[in-house]
């Protein structure tokens, strides 16, 4: 058997979702994924721990193992190894990996509870299988939408520094010296609290002014919910309005359109 071969086999059983073998690859995958977080959960516990710590870690080592050699597979199969190793996913694979071989060669334990990234492994899952496309819909929209959505939040940044300078202005040592407002830092923070309707109580405006301009923020907050809502739905029908987008074989990157002659992320040109 030739290492082409080997290798197309491989990436029909890993990559191609709609194959039975590849079906059963991400059902054991999800499973495999959802009980290694299980154990850094039970983990985290002191009386389980203490009864059950060393199954704990025996299960945890069983499953790096699996994860590792996943990992190396995974080089192995895609066209440019060094564009996977250093993507997104690529990322999240090593992390979900490296606590445990540290933990082993020093002692880190409290870098074991990075091993709870690897939940995020189940939108690689996710994104291959027919019957999950929702979640590629969600994601691609979501990355078509960060630029927009980058801007908002730096919008809302410079928002907040302007009420909660006001407010320090009005309610604190400038003003009636209200305690929730004694410096523009906490001030700010009241107008995060406020701006995204949470309103924890900790710090009220005491002075007329400060209560209509807490009423202004209140109502702001509605608004500024809706906005990044209203983004990724308008991305969302885009997307929807041309499906047939595709994944690049080099770097996994996904969302390119059907006559697109180069891949966005890598560079690789499609055949």
């Amino acid at each position: 058997m030739t290492d082409n071969s080997i290798k197309n086999k491989l990436y029909h059983i890993i990559f191609e979702a709609e194959t039975p073998s590849g079906k059963l690859f991400d059902i054991v995958l999800l499973i495999t994924i959802f009980l290694s977080v299980i154990c850094v959960i039970l983990e985290s516990v002191a009386d389980i721990k203490i009864q059950y710590g060393d199954v704990l870690q025996n299960l945890e080592w069983f499953f790096t193992i699996l994860f590792t050699i996943e990992y190396f597979m995974r080089i192995y199969i895609v066209k440019k190894p060094i564009k996977y190793i250093f993507s997104f996913m690529g990322l999240v694979d090593l992390l979900a990996i490296i606590p445990t071989y540290l933990m082993f060669i020093a002692d880190l334990h409290h870098l074991t509870i990075i091993r709870s990234i690897r939940l995020i492994r189940i939108f690689r899952i996710f994104h291959l299988s027919s019957y999950v496309r929702g979640g590629q819909t969600m994601l691609f929209a979501l990355r078509r939408s960060l630029p927009k959505i980058i801007v908002f939040l730096m919008s809302i940044v410079l928002l907040v520094i302007v009420l909660g300078t006001l407010m320090y202005i009005i309610e604190g040592p400038m003003g009636e010296n209200n305690p929730g407002f004694e410096d523009i830092p906490n001030s700010m923070y009241w107008a995060i609290v406020t701006l995204t309707t949470v309103g924890y109580g900790s710090a009220v405006p005491i002075t007329a002014l400060g209560k209509f301009l807490a009423s202004i923020i209140m109502i702001l907050g509605y608004g500024i919910i809706a906005v990044p809502t209203g983004i990724v739905s308008a991305a969302i029908v885009s997307n929807k309005i041309n499906p047939n987008t595709f994944r690049c074989d080099s770097c996994l990157s996904e969302g390119h359109d059907p006559h697109s002659k180069f891949c966005k992320e890598c560079g690789e040109e499609f055949s």
